[in-house]
């Protein structure tokens, strides 16, 4: 299969998108990478392979950039052709850990949405204490939705969590403030009926605070929410361990301390970092789009192509689109 990378997306391009994407080309024999950046720039770090393609950009779109002008504007970006390529059948899917927006509005008017989907979600996994983490969608690729759309995230969440994550039968739940039917807004009390009637293992409303107990492997909720409560979590998982640390170095003892469990603290910290899942991905776009952290390492753009492979080789993007075609003759 082959994979397209945007090699200048993210804060630490392109020495670690190169590097991520060597581990990767290392680790799976069946997977060939179109590399889409500047040459001059992307040089210094690459060498020879036989499954690596360089494709040269003159473009890049920029954190700063507006999304949808960049991606209309900036059509030899790396960003824009990757997505392309994508479209026009030369890659099976695309990763980036570039601006978010602007991977949305690629994904959006290049690639283009999946027959029957009203609106793609952006969902990545998010992790649980117990290390099997839960797929959260939307997380902010639309601030509104219907209760229609909540069942279609939930379809295509279910989908992801089975054929990628590899859960049987995954419980989908509904974010909520309270567990009881008729609690939440009109969104929620409207979504709650169709959710019960929908092909899916619905376990009904979940509250923020059960999340990362495991409460559900497939949380959906409107992108508004989601965007908030994704960076509540990577908020407070930054504070709590920047609190540890100037506990750990407040004294000789404590420096003692922190030495003796610094591979501990160092675990834990892994088992809150939702890049080590791997990538956000965009669902309900005719291919694989995935969305890496914009602060990524090479590990966590290796975990990006590690996921975008598993969704090419189950044919997630196809079984979203059966699946929500038998729904709606169904109906």
């Amino acid at each position: 299969m082959k994979i397209a990378v945007d090699g200048m997306g993210g804060d630490n391009a392109p020495k670690e998108i190169i590097e991520g994407v060597y581990k990767a080309l290392d680790e799976f024999p069946d997977v060939a990478v179109q590399l889409y950046g500047h040459q001059e720039k992307m040089q210094p770090y690459l060498k020879d392979h036989e499954r690596l393609e360089i494709i040269h950009c003159e473009e890049v779109i920029e954190g700063t950039d507006d999304p949808v002008r960049a991606v209309r504007r900036k059509k030899d970006s790396s960003m824009v052709k990757m997505a392309q390529a994508v479209k026009e059948q030369r890659a099976d899917a695309c990763v980036s850990a570039g601006n978010t927006g602007a991977l949305m509005a690629a994904g959006l008017f290049v690639v283009g949405r999946i027959e029957g989907v009203d609106r793609p979600a952006l969902a990545p996994t998010l992790p649980t204490m117990d290390g099997q983490g839960f797929v959260m969608l939307d997380m902010g690729a639309n601030a509104e939705a219907r209760p229609e759309h909540l069942v279609q995230y939930a379809v295509m969440g279910s989908i992801y969590a089975e054929k990628v994550r590899g859960i049987q039968n995954p419980r989908v739940g509904l974010l909520n403030i309270g567990t009881e039917e008729k609690k939440g807004n009109d969104l929620t009390k409207a979504a709650f009926p169709l959710l019960k009637e929908a092909p899916l293992n619905f376990i009904g409303n979940v509250e923020s605070r059960d999340l990362l107990n495991g409460a559900a492997d497939v949380v959906v909720t409107d992108g508004f929410t989601g965007n908030m409560v994704l960076k509540t979590i990577e908020g407070t998982a930054m504070n709590v361990f920047s609190m540890i640390k100037k506990v750990f170095m407040s004294s000789a003892k404590t420096k003692v301390a922190a030495f003796l469990v610094k591979d501990e603290i160092g675990g834990l910290k892994g088992m809150l970092d939702y890049s080590e899942y791997g990538g956000a991905g965009l669902f309900g776009l005719k291919a694989p789009v995935i969305k890496a952290h914009g602060s990524s390492n090479s590990t966590a753009l290796f975990n990006a192509i590690r996921q975008t492979r598993t969704m090419v080789e189950f044919d997630v993007t196809g079984t979203i689109y059966s699946t929500l075609k038998k729904e709606s003759q169904d109906e």
